[in-house]
């Protein structure tokens, strides 16, 4: 086990006793889990302070408190509502010079913090080329800047994405060559219109699938080129979905990744995409990544060493599951589960081959949806069907790439560091996923996108199982009128076929007469 100066372990929660933290993300998802997770497990820490900008006609104090009041936080305000007052906003924004930060606010980070978390990232695929620089790399490196004005830190703990190499199959637990010269990609961002880097960046983003994971990769060359003798992590999770155990099992706030697409196959209304299901799709949960973070803090300030750890945050080396078995789970607890209004029985199939999918798409997406649509109208209703299939197909196109493709993420350092810490910290902030249980975390997951991003209480399950129950019938009932169809014109023109028709008809019937 890792051990002080003096030679004796020191506990993680001990050697945040009496830290200043300085988070930027501590908005978003993961950095809504770390900023709840410091404060209950590590009692003794002094302060958070969390980077918020002022947006949609909120001001810094009004986001906070917004934060703060989300069901993430309820156990803290229950049990130690104490703890909400060490955070201390600062106002500030990733893009703008100096973070955006105040000189007195500076002054202030810069003698107080010891331990930094970098979250902050736009990690939407679609992005223009210009703000993902502006965020994931210009960001990183006026943190990294700020950093080094720090007079008391011990570790800067930098998140990044274990898909920021997936032009590479086998993924190791380093810092790789820069697909492009980060300044120069920088430079083109600043001097050049934005409609001819738009044009420019299918070939300067060549092979990555997106702009996120392309400024993700520049962003840890750039860190590794300007960190020094800073004492540095990155931590890459995979594709990170609700929370395993904290604070509540099954917890998640946005329809990001495949969060979206299987809500919606939840109501009925996504049924096909590209997917080579016997892949293992590399899921992780939230509070996972969390720990594993707080912990490679603890390690980088109490093993100093002059290279930069990488962390690969991932499931496929020690417990994977396939896309089969993480969307038969999903369907099946999604029909045990139900949400209200489902507008068809959840279920659905993944194909190969595009050209396939395409024509599944067509059937089950946009030709429903315009006929949603077109009855809507005639109620008098606004039509959203199609507009909504517009959203979900754009998501699953973009999710696609990572639905077809497989990698080896290596893990070694992460496995160090767990048999590094003790047993009762290895408890306390847990991030071995050969714990994870697949079918019951995905029971929960299910759970938790119901009741978080639907809202809709537990309550109301007696009466959605009814209505689902329904859908069933329904389905099947049209299900057999397809068959019933398609086998009367097939039959229709022989007498012998007609009489096997009658025959196969009045076996159906008697069957049914029994089950009744």
């Amino acid at each position: 086990m890792a051990t002080m100066a003096g030679g004796e372990y020191t506990s993680v929660k001990d050697f945040y006793m009496g830290k200043s933290i300085f988070i930027t993300g501590g908005t978003g998802f993961m950095g809504k889990v770390l900023v709840e997770k410091l404060l209950r497990s590590c009692p003794g820490i002094k302060n958070i302070y969390l980077l918020i900008r002022s947006k949609k006609g909120q001001s810094v104090d009004e986001r906070l408190s917004e934060l703060l009041n989300a069901p993430l936080f309820d156990k803290l305000r229950r049990n130690s509502p104490h703890e909400l007052m060490k955070i201390i906003p600062i106002a500030g924004d990733v893009t703008e010079p100096e973070l955006g930060i105040s000189e007195a606010d500076q002054e202030i980070l810069t003698r107080q913090v010891s331990i930094v978390f970098h979250s902050a990232a736009t990690v939407k695929f679609d992005e223009a080329l210009k703000l993902s620089v502006m965020i994931n790399m210009l960001g990183s490196g006026r943190i990294v800047h700020l950093c080094h004005r720090m007079i008391n830190l011990e570790a800067l703990i930098h998140v990044s994405t274990a898909y920021c190499n997936c032009d590479r199959k086998e993924v190791d637990e380093v810092i790789y060559p820069p697909p492009q010269d980060p300044e120069q990609v920088i430079a083109y961002t600043r001097f050049i219109n934005d409609k001819l880097v738009e044009e420019l960046t299918p070939k300067l983003i060549e092979g990555r699938p997106n702009t996120y994971t392309f400024t993700k990769a520049l962003a840890e060359a750039m860190l590794q080129g300007e960190s020094g003798s800073l004492p540095v992590a990155i931590v890459r999770p995979s594709i990170v979905l609700s929370s395993l155990r904290e604070p509540v099992a099954g917890w998640v706030d946005n329809p990001n990744g495949p969060t979206g697409i299987i809500a919606a196959a939840g109501k009925g209304m996504f049924r096909t995409m590209l997917c080579h299901t016997d892949m293992v799709a590399d899921l992780v949960p939230v509070d996972v990544v969390i720990n594993l973070m707080i912990c490679a803090a603890w390690k980088t300030a109490t093993h100093r060493t002059d290279k930069i750890t990488v962390y690969n945050c991932c499931t496929g080396q020690q417990n994977p599951i396939t896309w089969k078995e993480f969307i038969d789970l999903s369907f099946k607890y999604s029909r045990i589960y139900p949400t209200n209004d489902v507008i068809w029985y959840p279920g659905g199939t993944c194909q190969t081959y595009s050209f396939i999918n395409n024509i599944y798409v067509t059937l089950e997406h946009i030709l429903p949806a315009h006929i949603l649509d077109l009855i809507a109208r005639m109620k008098g209703i606004e039509p959203v069907m199609l507009r909504l299939q517009k959203k979900l197909s754009k998501a699953a196109t973009c999710l696609q790439y990572f639905t077809t493709q497989q990698w080896n993420f290596k893990d070694d350092n992460v496995r160090k560091l767990n048999e590094q810490i003790s047993p009762e910290d290895r408890q306390t902030f847990m991030f071995d996923v050969r714990q994870i249980d697949w079918p019951s975390y995905l029971e929960n997951y299910i759970l938790g996108i119901r009741q978080f991003i639907f809202k809709e209480s537990l309550d109301t399950l007696p009466v959605a199982r009814s209505q689902i129950m329904r859908l069933y019938w329904i389905q099947k009932m049209v299900q057999f009128s397809v068959v019933i169809f398609v086998l009367r014109l097939v039959l229709s023109r022989s007498s012998v076929a007609r009489s096997a028709w009658v025959m196969l008809l009045s076996i159906v019937l008697r069957m049914c007469r029994m089950i009744v």
